[in-house]
């Protein structure tokens, strides 16, 4: 019989979901490394795992040194966006007691670029879909994350990575626009993470995208993640005061289970926590919650129509939605832009607050 596409994932399915080769120089790459018959070929650290071909080794950049001065980071070029399915399956793997590697004391000295990434514009109508915005040539603001996020996955499952990829909080995310970018441009990426400090429940950091088009800068993201640690690890405490009263809602929105499997499949982000309920109950969640990122551009998209061409939008995320439930979106003009927030439509708690300016 066959499976209702409705049904839950396996763990499998939620692992190895669907990928893509967004990079403009895939067939070029692809014939290089298919040309090459030894096992030297593949990624040093293994994250291809493509089945078609090896990839080659990573490529540092040209004026990159390991001695470049204190704080510098070495730059490596990847010849195409690695796959994000390989990456997940390597963070599992880093929790296996005996497997996993020991984590490092400071954010890596490295920063990973690749160049020519080109939009799909069949995906960037299924990312429009799922999130709510106008299908449209002009990419929205967090498509970019998505479009990049293959790459500040790869850095955030490197070997040494001071917080691991599984079980992290996503607390915080930053985006500013500094043009408009069109589905017809091919964007480069760069990533690199900073500022590691304590948290009360850990560590966090944070880590930064960039993307830039014939060497400008025209979009940067920056995501603050949270590594929970048995001993805390001091920092500020948060005020445990009562909650204030919800906003009034301008909207209410219905979240079903396939927002959790859809976003999934456009954004390239599998975490089991969102797309499975074997995958939730794992890492301690009765059932799914949706993807962070999806709650930011859901409640974009309510805005844009209000968005100007350059701006930068802030949220924090607070606690997660459940899959199934019912939020309560809220928005306020100030008078350097607006103001947001998503609730549980019943019980008033914050899902997310943020801010355009």
């Amino acid at each position: 019989m066959a499976k209702d596409q409705n049904d839950d994932l396996s763990l499998h399915d939620l692992i190895e979901g669907p990928t893509r080769d967004l990079t403009a120089a895939r067939a070029a790459a692809l014939a290089r490394t298919q040309a090459r018959s030894t096992s030297d070929d593949h990624e040093a650290d293994g994250t291809s795992e493509d089945p078609r071909g090896s990839q080659p080794h990573d490529r540092r950049s040209e004026g990159a040194s390991e001695g470049a001065g204190p704080g510098a980071r070495r730059r490596v070029a990847l010849e195409r966006l690695p796959a994000s399915g390989a990456l997940y399956r390597r963070a599992l793997l880093g929790v296996v007691p005996g497997v996993g590697g020991r984590r490092g004391g400071d954010v890596p000295g490295v920063e990973l670029a690749v160049s020519g990434v080109a939009v799909d514009p069949g995906h960037l109508a299924g990312y429009d879909r799922v999130c709510g915005f106008r299908l449209t040539d002009r990419l929205p603001a967090t498509y970019l994350h998505v479009l990049g996020f293959p790459l500040s996955l790869r850095l955030m499952t490197s070997p040494g990575f001071p917080i691991p990829l599984t079980g992290v909080v996503h607390v915080a995310n930053r985006i500013t626009v500094h043009r408009p970018v069109e589905a017809g441009e091919t964007v480069d990426f760069h990533t690199y993470a900073e500022n590691l400090r304590p948290h009360e429940r850990g560590r966090q950091l944070d880590v930064v995208l960039i993307g830039s088009i014939g060497g400008e800068e025209v979009w940067r993201g920056v995501s603050t993640y949270l590594g929970k640690e048995r001993a805390a690890g001091g920092g500020p405490r948060r005020d445990r005061g009562d909650r204030p009263a919800p906003p009034a809602a301008s909207a209410r929105w219905r979240v079903t289970p396939r927002v959790g499997t859809d976003y999934a499949r456009v954004s390239g982000d599998h975490n089991p926590i969102h797309t499975s309920k074997l995958g939730a109950r794992l890492f301690g969640f009765p059932r799914p919650i949706a993807h962070g990122m999806w709650s930011k551009a859901r409640c974009l998209a309510a805005l844009e129509p209000r968005l100007s061409e350059t701006y930068t939008v802030d949220v924090s995320f607070k606690l997660p939605v459940p899959l199934p439930s019912t939020v309560a979106f809220s928005a306020s003009a100030t008078g350097a832009g607006w103001d947001f927030a998503l609730h549980g439509a019943r019980d008033g708690k914050p899902h997310l607050v943020g801010s355009v300016r």
